[in-house]
């Protein structure tokens, strides 16, 4: 059986997360100790004890994932686990994919991953933009109702996109605040079953990302980044890299661009992937997969028992 396994982003973290992880397998804790002192933070203690709030904040949730992420595939690793055909992760969760295969060093994935959610943050300030996820629409309709709420509104430099297409019928958009709060009442009224709104005060892969998305090209010019031992899908473009600079450039694309998580789920499985493996907390991406691809395997790998069930 030809597998893949796919790392998660942002809203997977959880207070205790890999803490049974942790107490079977001591180089979960070395690794967070190795991205605390990278860090200047105790990275272990915000997992464990918090406040949700802190872990939240996207400049530590997004290391706090990656850390999870690569600490779970190491434990694969040790416990004799087989290499996955491809690898992919959501947004946060493809730098999770690259340290994993080998492109990026541990170490500059998490202070990367750190500096990418404070130039998220710094672009738009709290309380201007807002994410929304859109159930029971059709992509297209979604982007039809972004356009048209856009035009309705006519307010200058506003925006409204499709930004994550992580299902079928589960659609995430992402723009500027008061135009989030329109589109939810648009969304019903063109048949939405829900338009919830996330709490995020970053609308991430949207054009608003732009600047954030200049910062992280100024930044990436100083990583060490090779091509991965294990093929990565990038989000931007749903295709694997053919040089470590264009890796580079899908980072840096990926930033202010919508995720593309159907066509990645559905091209590995085009591909010969029948399983897929998700690496680090919660099943969030697992149930996505069941929605995209009927009668594929999937599982999770944050637990003892789950690795040496797979192994």
């Amino acid at each position: 059986m030809s597998f893949s396994i796919i790392f998660p982003g942002q809203g997977s973290q959880a207070i205790g997360m890999m803490s049974e992880l942790a107490e079977s397998h001591s180089l979960v804790k070395d690794l967070f100790s190795e991205a605390s002192d990278a860090l200047g933070v105790d990275m272990w203690r915000l997992t464990q004890e918090g406040p949700i709030e802190t872990l939240s904040q996207t400049e530590n949730t997004q290391p706090a994932l990656l850390i999870a992420g690569v600490s779970a595939w190491r434990v694969w690793q040790a416990l004799g686990g087989q290499p996955p055909a491809m690898m992919a992760g959501h947004s946060l969760g493809e730098y999770t994919a690259l340290v994993a295969a080998g492109a990026l060093s541990f170490a500059d994935g998490v202070t990367l991953v750190r500096d990418r959610g404070r130039y998220m943050q710094d672009a738009v300030p709290a309380g201007e933009g807002g994410m929304a996820a859109i159930i029971g629409l059709d992509d297209e309709q979604v982007k039809a109702v972004c356009a048209a709420v856009i035009a309705d509104r006519n307010v200058p430099n506003e925006v409204l996109q499709a930004v994550n297409f992580n299902a079928p019928g589960q659609v995430v958009i992402a723009g500027s605040a008061s135009a989030i709060e329109h589109a939810a009442s648009a969304m019903k009224e063109a048949g939405a079953k829900r338009a919830l709104p996330l709490p995020v005060s970053i609308p991430a892969h949207s054009s608003l990302m732009s600047p954030a998305s200049a910062r992280l090209a100024e930044r990436l010019a100083g990583i060490n980044i090779s091509l991965p031992a294990i093929p990565v899908l990038h989000n931007c473009n749903v295709e694997v890299a053919s040089s470590a600079e264009q890796i580079k450039a899908n980072l840096v694309s990926q930033l202010d661009s919508p995720v593309r998580w159907v066509e990645s789920i559905e091209s590995m499985h085009r591909q010969g992937v029948s399983q897929f493996i998700e690496s680090g907390p919660g099943r969030v991406l697992g149930g996505m997969v069941k929605r995209i691809v009927k009668g594929v395997d999937v599982a999770c790998i944050d637990k003892p028992d789950a690795i040496a069930g797979l192994i």
